[in-house]
């Protein structure tokens, strides 16, 4: 049976670090992220067909971007039944990343593409099309701004207007960069990022990219619901009213509401 990576955070560091991946200026005294550990508050269904690429809980609903070619889309998902509802397809040629809501806008990437696409929430129509360069990964927005990763080691901050790149800010634990940034979500100021084949959430400070604080999700998955389509975790959504965290993965079959707690 294939299990999807579960690579520690350490290691693809390390993995980064001999290639020829640059090391980052060291800080004088680099921050000691804390360690979190996580409890399962509770488990709601999740369709194995997606792939998830983006995730956010926004206006009651939860809203999910999916990739592949072919099969891209975004769509909403009923916390109950795990239902989902389509909003809007890509091109058949295109795969679908990030997604992000703000005021009465949806936004969406795609992987190599170089495109970025902006609907209307109301009616699902498309409204706008942005170009970028590089590949797009995770998107996400502080109410004002937008936060956008390409797989490298930086984020954007991306006026939502125009989609220009504002600030580029390399992100760092322990003083390296770190490669793979991934799904993002803004938690109580603070950009969370999947790291791409890991089991791992990093915290990142998003005015310095320092890490400061990683969460572990080794084995939220249970064995029994990994099947041979299972990849890796992927997926944070954060409900701030209800101070919900939401964390799933690509072709899981649950989504989790999680409490973080530290080690």
């Amino acid at each position: 049976m294939k299990k999807f990576a579960s690579v520690l955070l350490s290691g693809l560091l390390l993995a980064s670090c001999g290639g020829n991946q640059a090391r980052a200026k060291r800080p004088e005294a680099p921050v000691e992220p804390k360690e979190y550990t996580y409890s399962v508050r509770a488990v709601h269904p999740h369709l194995q067909t997606s792939y998830t690429q983006g995730l956010q809980y926004a206006g009651g609903r939860l809203w999910e971007g999916t990739g592949q070619h072919g099969q891209s889309v975004v769509q909403t998902i009923d916390l109950e039944t795990g239902r989902a509802e389509l909003f809007a397809r890509l091109p058949h040629e295109e795969f679908g990343e990030g997604i992000t809501l703000l005021g009465d806008k949806l936004y969406q990437l795609t992987w190599q593409s170089n495109k970025a696409y902006v609907y209307d929430l109301k009616t699902g129509k498309k409204i706008k099309e942005f170009r970028y360069p590089g590949e797009g990964w995770g998107l996400t927005t502080d109410g004002e701004k937008l936060y956008m990763s390409d797989g490298t080691p930086n984020i954007y901050t991306v006026d939502p207007a125009t989609f220009k790149r504002e600030k580029r800010t390399t992100v760092t634990y322990k003083g390296m960069a770190i490669n793979f940034l991934n799904e993002l979500e803004w938690i109580d100021g603070k950009l969370w990022a999947n790291v791409y084949t890991t089991d791992q959430i990093v915290i990142i400070d998003p005015a310095t990219g320092v890490v400061e604080g990683v969460v572990d999700l080794a084995g939220i998955l249970p064995e029994e619901e990994i099947t041979p389509a299972t990849d890796v975790l992927n997926g944070i959504a954060y409900d701030a009213a209800g101070k919900r965290i939401f964390v799933t993965g690509k072709n899981w079959s649950k989504l989790f509401e999680i409490e973080i707690t530290e080690k």
